[in-house]
């Protein structure tokens, strides 16, 4: 008699979503480098990405040109232990900002250290991460494109398993996306949350909590959408203090506790309800106002939404980090770098460097000079600092007896990196000596 057929075990949604993501990981490294890439060495044209991170080619002896941006390996690697063992230590489930990098490496890098998932601001962002098999994503818009609808239809139903998770904000959007899912025959409902404003003169978000009642009763009118729990962005809260910060997330969290006391998530199938906010500049406030919020009729999703301290930076959330006022939490380093050269220096008081505004974050504050680099010898840039930007030009004053010469490398630290990942497509992952082990792309 023959032997029995073994039965095939079904591949779930899941385990495809793993394996989609191993491939398109796989198939960056198989990416090759070539004219698009700004800064890669031009004799690297035709090898792979996976074969020029094999070569460990020095960032300044190993032909690259500049200007050229590099992210330090050990302090990536710092910020991203750091910031999971603050939110394990303060019970927050993390959907850390992708589109402070859009780099699916950097995404899968937060995924493996625990992060609930990934939020992102637009539907093409989306579209990127679950290319890259994420499959948790929190949308920090409301989404009323009929098209990107159409299109998340079609993935929630294909993907059992898929979590997405939208703001809405009006009842005019609710009604609007009502309506594209209705027409797109959409067989799940849409997860959403009511968005909070964090003020008059804030940015998106219902104003008052009457008005978010009335949002909840039209996605309740609804069944295509599902109310999920409530969210907002304290980092636009107008003139920001802790104080006015943790008044507003306490009226965050008591919009969470009227919704659930008057019934708003029975019958939904909920496991959980969400409460979420959190930019890089008052995750403490967060944290803390979330500590206290009251038992709910469900479990608490308490979901921290910080992106920056993946690179931080050396200007804007230097200032403003959270752990500036707790020490006693850690510290965030600034794991960027922008290299330049000097291409003139036409007066003993002045000197020009090929990187611009086409290369360097410029949006919150200037580039600062941090270091020269000549014949082999790093030293700090003192007495010299940048005061203005042209396209691709970078503008230095220099003081008397600054040491500065045409050919030199200078680095700057960076402000605000949500600006400085759009800039460039390919970015080399660097260790402290000048080795370069990996290449970091990004999709804006």
């Amino acid at each position: 008699m023959a032997a029995d057929t073994p039965t095939d075990t079904p591949v779930t949604p899941a385990a495809k979503a793993a394996d989609r993501a191993s491939t398109a990981l796989a198939q960056l490294a198989a990416e090759r480098v070539d004219h698009r890439f700004k800064a890669l060495p031009p004799d690297a044209e035709g090898l792979t990405v996976g074969e020029l991170a094999a070569q460990r080619r020095n960032l300044f002896t190993g032909g690259f040109s500049t200007p050229v941006l590099a992210l330090s390996a050990e302090r990536l690697e710092h910020n991203l232990a750091l910031m999971e063992a603050y939110t394990a230590r303060h019970g927050l489930a993390f959907a850390p900002h992708g589109k402070a990098s859009m780099a699916p490496q950097l995404f899968q890098r937060q995924l493996d250290r625990g992060a609930w998932g990934v939020t992102l601001a637009v539907p093409h962002q989306v579209r990127v991460a679950r290319a890259f098999g994420v499959q948790r994503i929190f949308l920090a818009n409301e989404v009323v494109d009929a098209a990107a609808l159409r299109w998340l239809a079609a993935e929630l139903d294909a993907d059992p398993e898929f979590r997405f998770i939208a703001y809405v904000d009006s009842v005019r959007g609710v009604e609007l996306m009502d309506a594209a899912l209705r027409a797109a025959g959409a067989g799940r409902p849409l997860d959403v949350v009511v968005e909070l404003a964090a003020g008059d003169g804030a940015r998106t978000g219902a104003r008052t909590e009457a008005e978010c009642a009335a949002i909840a009763d039209a996605v309740a009118a609804t069944g295509t959408l599902r109310l999920v729990g409530v969210a907002g962005y304290e980092g636009e809260v107008p003139d920001a203090t802790g104080e006015r910060v943790r008044a507003w997330l306490r009226r965050l969290t008591a919009l969470a506790a009227d919704f659930d006391a008057a019934g708003r998530f029975k019958g939904a199938g909920l496991d959980e309800i969400v409460v979420s906010a959190g930019g890089s500049a008052w995750f403490d406030a967060v944290a803390d106002v979330f500590a206290e919020l009251p038992a709910l009729s469900l479990p608490a999703l308490k979901l921290l939404r910080s992106g920056a301290y993946v690179s931080h930076d050396d200007g804007h959330y230097r200032h403003l980090t959270p752990f500036n006022r707790v020490p006693d939490e850690g510290a965030l380093e600034p794991a960027f770098r922008l290299w330049a050269q000097v291409v003139s220096r036409p007066t003993p008081e002045q000197a020009f460097v090929n990187a611009g505004k086409r290369d360097a974050a410029y949006d919150l504050d200037l580039p600062e000079v941090q270091a020269v680099w000549r014949d082999g010898v790093e030293r700090p840039g003192t007495g010299v600092e940048l005061h203005a930007l042209s396209d691709q030009h970078g503008w230095l004053r220099t003081e008397p007896g600054a040491d500065l010469q045409v050919g030199d490398w200078v680095g700057f630290g960076l402000s605000h990196p949500c600006t400085s990942f759009d800039k460039w497509q390919l970015i080399p992952l660097v260790q402290g000596d000048g080795t370069v082990t990996d290449y970091i792309r990004t999709y804006f």
